[in-house]
């Protein structure tokens, strides 16, 4: 396909040649074509329409360290701080083929180009595949369905297998899948209450549950720097959990990276419900207009327990979206860096391995307002609690559960929640 796009021929030609229709062939070139900012041989990338004829100089100011910084235009970045800047968009994208492999003018062009290069399309493709077939195809009410079930009996000392065949036409799944499920925590019961199972082996690694398995559409981080882009002055919130003992009691931490303060809420299990539920909550408590200027954008990872996006984004009671969620890219934590730098100060108090199961709420807000309280060199020697009462007022955080704690008064040890 890609010789052929070099060749200029038509979506028809190449239709005819796979055996596909040429609508066939125009879907899989706009989906998986993508921009590439590159320039020509000594010039640079550089998308300006007055780009033959500005001869503006220094635009960046006197530290530009490139050496075509005499002539602006030789500049890649010189678009970056230039006011006068209009983008000149090629109309070759806006028509067939949309893209610019069989331009004649590609070797001297220095705009963004469009691209279709089949290996990059090939791996995108696999990998959106891929992604489809992970995670789970019940919804949470099928999962609190069956939980209710099985839970009980396997806590008489039932086994999974015993229950299956007792109740085949209810579970409306296979066995394997109530492993699955078990081992992926969705239940009441965990693998300590499977008497064979914890005497297994362990897999090498373990399947990854979502309650939508179709989450990160339109929802990476790619699709959020864009975001980003057209909407700069847009709140940034910040999402992640923070795990106790395995199986156990955790925390959903949010985290508002303007003002650095963060929330942190109590769960029984890390399970896409409960966050659901907090956010709920926050949604009733704050009112629908401060929660729409607090969480215009909610920025997390891929955990399961965030796994069903439309349900934290959607209001129940008004037709319309309270927020967006957004997920980092896999295994990069540092796409949310903020969040993760604050929950160091969490684990000053609570460390790692430790349990939350004995904690409260109450124990939990308490923690975080002597964190919140701790003064920040960034935030201009003042506290996440101050910074963010000077952008929200005190009335938004009262109704979050905040209150301030002295300064000699702050204790960041475990001892602050011996009892």
């Amino acid at each position: 396909m890609a010789q052929r796009l070099q060749e200029n021929a038509s979506f028809g030609a190449i239709g005819k040649e796979l055996g596909k229709d040429r609508t066939t062939i125009s879907k899989e070139i706009k989906k998986y074509s993508y921009d590439k900012k590159s320039g020509r041989p000594g010039y640079p990338y550089n998308p300006c329409k007055f780009r033959a004829t500005c001869k503006a100089k220094r635009i960046c100011g006197t530290s530009c360290t490139h050496q075509s910084a005499y002539k602006c235009s030789l500049c890649s970045e010189c678009t970056l701080h230039c006011s006068d800047f209009v983008e000149d968009v090629c109309s070759v994208k806006n028509k067939p083929p949309y893209v610019c492999n069989g331009c004649s003018q590609l070797p001297k062009c220095t705009l963004l180009k469009r691209i279709y290069d089949p290996a990059d399309a090939h791996e995108r493709a696999h990998h959106a595949v891929s992604e489809a077939r992970t995670g789970i195809m019940s919804n949470e009410d099928d999962i609190a369905r069956i939980n209710g079930i099985i839970s009980p009996l396997v806590k008489n000392g039932q086994s999974l297998h015993q229950i299956y065949l007792a109740h085949v036409d209810e579970l409306m799944c296979s066995e394997k899948t109530l492993y699955n499920y078990v081992d992926a925590q969705l239940f009441d019961i965990r693998n300590i209450d499977l008497p064979r199972k914890v005497k297994y082996r362990p897999r090498y690694k373990k399947p990854e549950f979502k309650v939508d398995r179709g989450c990160r559409i339109e929802r990476s981080y790619a699709d959020f720097q864009k975001y980003l882009g057209a909407n700069p002055e847009t709140t940034i919130v910040q999402m992640d959990s923070v795990i106790g003992r395995v199986g156990g009691k955790c925390l959903l931490t949010i985290h508002f990276v303007e003002s650095s303060l963060m929330l942190a809420f109590l769960r029984d299990a890390n399970t896409s419900a409960s966050v659901i539920e907090i956010i709920n909550l926050l949604d009733e408590v704050l009112g629908a207009k401060t929660f729409n200027s607090l969480f215009p954008v909610i920025l997390t990872d891929n955990g399961s327990e965030f796994s069903n996006p439309k349900e934290i984004e959607k209001r129940s009671t008004i037709p319309c979206n309270r927020t967006k969620i957004f997920y980092c890219d896999p295994s990069a934590p540092y796409q949310k860096g903020a969040c993760e730098v604050n929950h160091e100060l969490i684990r000053r108090i609570l460390p790692k391995g430790s349990s939350f199961d004995e904690l409260t709420q109450q124990d939990i807000t308490l923690m975080m307002n002597h964190i919140n309280s701790y003064k920040r060199k960034k935030l201009n020697n003042r506290s996440p609690y101050e910074t963010f009462s000077f952008y929200y007022g005190e009335d938004v955080l009262k109704r979050l559960g905040c209150s301030p704690v002295a300064a000699e008064n702050i204790i960041l040890k475990p001892k602050l929640l011996k009892k």
